[in-house]
């Protein structure tokens, strides 16, 4: 039998109604540097947020740098903190991960700067952990997870768990940035390469349910035409965003829904997974930024003067390689690819309590609520 959307959303928020009785803030959280929360300071790789300025307004830490790719929180610490989390999942390679308690109660973030959908995304950057080992790293808590507390209430657990992927970003971003000599490949057309990622992060998905997630929040790409590194790799110098890149995303991120659909049609009610539009969410950042409170939506607040444009201070005489504006409040940008925390605020706003437009079937808010 095949269910109407319209059906399906009534369900669910009849589901959340009748079941609401105490959030479950389990979350595990897969992606890219976006999310990462401190994994890459654990292992060799050129991607890393472990020095100055980064983490400025991270309060837990003291302004000091977490590993975390903004000057504050992320998108995904937001949201769990609107929600009424206490704290942050720990990454995945931090000590405290291995404690069982910690992976039922609070969850993991696997999440990785420079990785992607694909193996291979990142490889210019020596050490990443991509999307496939990140699965794979759930797989070792999930086996802690039983061993405390046996099969039947791990999957209770895990079914009302959220697994958030923000991740694709860098896939993009490889695909279309100018080839590196001794490192050129024949590159497929633009939809081979969609369809690639697609079929990957499908197979990804499916992997995380076989294992017993039930409830899933899966992230499209933002613009990232009008992020500061590809305006700057392409010499774009107007206002103007890269309408050509975020035209491939917007293909992509079109692809990605329908798989968000077919999913929630082939796994049925006992499953579900929410398609959440952050290309619709930052679109609107850009474009409307001075309503938001913000003087600069094109330039980033942190910057290195030449490529890739890190922004970095030296721990040892606190000298700056980098530009650092003085209100990080007012910048959209943190850094050449990420946003600023103020912007992050506004997209974990839309996501959570966002309309049909910005998160479907049902928002992130309403997902946390339903009970399987």
């Amino acid at each position: 039998m095949v269910f109407s959307k319209s059906y399906v959303v009534m369900v669910i928020v009849f589901s959340i109604n009748f079941f609401d009785g105490g959030l479950c803030f389990t979350t595990f959280v897969f992606g890219d540097s976006l999310v990462d929360a401190g994994n890459n300071d654990y292992i060799f790789t050129l991607s890393k947020a472990n020095s100055p300025p980064y983490g400025i307004d991270f309060k837990p830490s003291g302004g000091q740098p977490t590993g975390r790719f903004t000057n504050g929180r992320t998108i995904s610490d937001i949201i769990g903190e609107y929600l009424g989390a206490k704290s942050f999942p720990p990454p995945f390679l931090a000590p405290i991960s291995t404690q069982s308690d910690t992976i039922i109660h609070k969850g993991i973030n696997y999440a990785s700067g420079a990785s992607g959908i694909l193996d291979e995304t990142g490889l210019l950057f020596l050490g990443r952990i991509s999307l496939r080992e990140q699965v794979k790293n759930f797989e070792e808590s999930r086996n802690e997870m039983v061993k405390l507390k046996g099969e039947n209430e791990t999957m209770e657990v895990l079914k009302n768990s959220i697994f958030s992927l923000t991740v694709g970003s860098n896939d993009i971003i490889n695909y279309i940035q100018p080839s590196i000599p001794f490192f050129q490949t024949n590159k497929p057309s633009p939809s081979d390469y969609l369809d690639h990622m697609i079929s990957n992060l499908t197979v990804h998905l499916k992997r995380l349910h076989a294992l017993g997630a039930r409830k899933f929040v899966v992230v499209g790409v933002g613009p990232l035409g009008c992020i500061p590194f590809v305006r700057a790799i392409h010499f774009v110098t107007n206002e103007k965003c890269l309408e050509e890149v975020n035209r491939l995303i917007e293909t992509y991120n079109f692809k990605l829904s329908g798989v968000v659909d077919q999913l929630n049609l082939e796994f049925g009610l006992d499953t579900m997974f929410v398609y959440a539009n952050s290309y619709a969410v930052f679109t609107k950042i850009i474009v409307n930024y001075r309503q938001y409170g913000f003087v600069n939506a094109k330039q980033p607040c942190c910057v290195g003067y030449f490529p890739p444009f890190i922004c970095y201070k030296d721990r040892q005489n606190q000298s700056s390689t980098s530009f650092l504006c003085d209100d990080r409040s007012k910048y959209v940008f943190w850094d050449a690819y990420h946003p600023t925390e103020a912007a992050n605020i506004i997209i974990a706003k839309e996501l959570l309590d966002g309309d049909e437009t910005i998160t479907s079937p049902i928002n992130i808010r309403q997902l946390y609520a339903y009970r399987l």
